[in-house]
């Protein structure tokens, strides 16, 4: 049994299944694992949500930001924008089991038997394993809720708070570990975020630094993250593991082996 790890795949299935091929991916004895971003921009977010469901127990992918707003637009679809692809996915006929689907998988997973955790975004300094998949949990818990969904789906948007305090209740507490764990590139150490930046390391707000910059309050535990493209899956702080290369965007996509370390890139045109 291998377990993989592939960075951001919004919508572009071929690259992926070219990877899959390439180091013989078997759904009955292997594990892909997904930072998230699943959908949008990419061509083919309906049949990746499809494929990734059809592999069952074999997938485990954490939500992104994209992932989160296919949520949002399918309960409004004025929320849609120019870049969007994700009206097949609205207007398919399984449309609703393909987001309930969605809505059931977590913002943060762990591995005891690795000691990797993932999240789409990554881990702010502020948080250990612990606190994370703590804090994740709320979200997930009104993600699965009926009642509740809306009214977060409705209040998700914005970059306000920008620093976690466990006092915080309601829609910013919500929030600020919504945008902590798919959303977070820069911080300061004490977890106050800056959501405006997007560039690479050296593009840095004054005062600011990327999260895995700081140290980690458990050091020994791996993380593995996407999200950042403008990193192209580099991350020099030794077990934090970068996965988003830009496939969406005209780079490769990027398959991590988490046994040995090996890493996969698929060039292919989506």
């Amino acid at each position: 049994m291998t377990t993989y790890a592939v960075g951001d795949i919004q919508g572009c299935l071929k690259p992926l299944k070219c990877l899959l091929a390439e180091v013989g991916f078997n759904p009955s004895r292997d594990t892909l694992w997904s930072v998230g971003d699943l959908v949008n921009r990419g061509p083919d977010s309906l049949e990746t949500l499809r494929f990734l469901d059809s592999l069952g127990d074999a997938c485990v992918a954490v939500l992104g930001n994209h992932d989160l707003h296919l949520l949002a637009a399918a309960r409004d679809a004025s929320r849609l924008r120019k870049s969007d692809t994700l009206l097949a996915i609205l207007k398919a006929p399984d449309r609703e089991q393909l987001l309930e689907s969605l809505r059931r998988r977590p913002l943060a997973h762990y591995d005891p038997t690795h000691d990797i955790i993932m999240t789409h975004a990554g881990i702010p300094p502020i948080w250990g394993v612990k606190e994370t998949l703590a804090r994740a949990a709320e979200v997930e818990e009104v993600l699965r809720c009926d009642e509740r969904l809306p009214w977060y789906l409705d209040e998700m948007y914005g970059n306000k708070p920008d620093r976690w305090k466990p006092s915080l209740k309601g829609t910013e507490r919500l929030r600020v570990i919504t945008n902590y764990l798919t959303r977070m590139r820069f911080c300061l150490a004490d977890g106050t975020l800056d959501l405006k930046s997007k560039e690479g390391l050296g593009h840095a707000p004054k005062g600011f630094a990327p999260w895995f910059s700081f140290p980690r309050r458990d050091p020994e535990t791996q993380i593995v993250f996407g999200h950042w493209a403008a990193l192209e899956a580099r991350c020099d702080t030794p077990g934090v593991h970068a996965l988003d290369s830009g496939c969406v965007w005209g780079g490769n996509m990027t398959l991590m082996n988490l046994e040995t370390g090996e890493r996969h890139q698929c060039d292919c045109a989506d």
